[in-house]
């Protein structure tokens, strides 16, 4: 959506068109963008590998099954987006690699119509790495030769990300408070799990919550909890905190499209490893927790990186779920203003605030160069 909107900022006339995964929970998100002329859900699936289960993979009887099923819903993709492709007959097809790409840029290939790739992480996702071989060019994040593409063809760009997010300052920060309702509170957290939540993580937050409010009276926990997640993890908070002052300080949200507003409010952003948030959240200065998932390398690999620059507190999920140890590293931080001021200096530097414009440039000028 960041780059739709730069898109039409740049080039009013051009139209542009969304194509998501059919059942996706958030597909009314790129719907309601103005930026976006036309929405299509295609049928896509997931080829499910878990790090570090090795063989043990090909003994569980429902990974299987879903992987099969999902192959089924790939072929049936694919015929899809070979008829979208007659439709629409685009210049040319952005991927950002999530699963839905592979029938996409297949079609577009067998269509004769060029497309991007992009990879947040240093590590390509398996779609883009199914897909890479017949791209025109590959957007990266990091330096070019971390990637497994020719080097001619691959251009660092970095993570796009909305033109909201930026520096905060201290002014601003109050204003988000004030607009959320939230000027009450000397503490504020953030705890985001991404566009879809995540369970482990919800349940970590549920574990130290208590004993968080118990030790700072005026904190309070903004929760983006996931919309398949929200529902059941209120009603966690409401049996676990029977006295209304503290549940009143528990704020469980499905999902927010002005997340920027929330992370800039907070004193410390507790979240995963996905790089369009560690992005994010270093164009903001944010001071964050990672607590990556340990099936997505990449998540570890990104979260790693920016705790070895101590720009992030990263914590392994192993390490989170010990009984107050997220809780105690939270209150470390806030007894510890010259850290979280050091940490805010350093994550700073890993923003690349005009990657945006970079990936539209790249856009632009292959649409140009290829009509000549």
């Amino acid at each position: 959506m960041a780059i739709a909107a730069e898109l039409k900022k740049q080039l009013p006339q051009i139209e542009i068109v969304y194509i998501g995964q059919r059942g996706d929970l958030l597909i009314d998100i790129p719907k309601q963008d103005p930026n976006i002329d036309t929405c299509y859900d295609i049928s896509a699936g997931k080829f499910r590998r878990y790090h570090n289960e090795g063989w043990r993979q090909l003994l569980d009887l429902k990974t299987q099954y879903l992987n099969i099923r999902d192959a089924v819903r790939v072929i049936r993709g694919l015929w899809q987006s070979w008829h979208l492709m007659k439709k629409i007959n685009p210049d040319i097809v952005f991927t950002r690699g999530g699963f839905v790409s592979v029938p996409v840029a297949m079609a577009a290939k067998l269509r004769h119509i060029p497309y991007i790739t992009h990879d947040s992480d240093s590590i390509p996702s398996l779609a883009n790495r199914i897909i890479a071989r017949w791209a025109i060019v590959h957007a990266v994040a990091l330096d070019p030769e971390t990637y497994p593409y020719p080097i001619e063809k691959t251009f660092r760009v970095g993570v796009p990300i909305d033109s909201h997010y930026h520096l905060v300052s201290l002014k601003e920060r109050q204003l988000y408070r004030k607009q959320l309702g939230l000027s009450e509170y000397h503490w504020v957290i953030c705890v985001t799990g991404g566009g879809n939540g995540a369970k482990q993580l919800n349940e970590v937050i549920i574990n130290n919550a208590q004993y968080l409010l118990k030790v700072y009276p005026d904190l309070v926990i903004i929760h983006i909890a996931g919309r398949s997640h929200a529902q059941d993890l209120s009603l966690e908070y409401d049996n676990l905190l029977t006295d209304q002052r503290d549940r009143s300080r528990i704020v469980v949200k499905d999902y927010v499209n002005d997340l920027y507003r929330y992370s800039g409010a907070a004193d410390i952003v507790i979240a995963r490893g996905g790089a369009t948030n560690l992005a994010e959240f270093a164009a903001q200065g944010r001071v964050c927790i990672i607590i990556p998932s340990k099936q997505l390398i990449w998540n570890v690999k990104n979260a790693k990186a920016l705790a070895e620059a101590q720009a992030v507190i990263e914590l392994s999920e192993d390490q989170a779920e010990q009984e107050k140890r997220l809780a105690n590293t939270v209150i470390d931080l806030l007894e510890n203003p010259n850290k979280m001021k050091s940490m805010s200096n350093k994550i700073v530097h890993f923003a690349m605030p005009d990657s945006t414009n970079k990936i539209v440039e790249l856009i632009l000028s292959t649409i140009n160069y290829r009509q000549g």
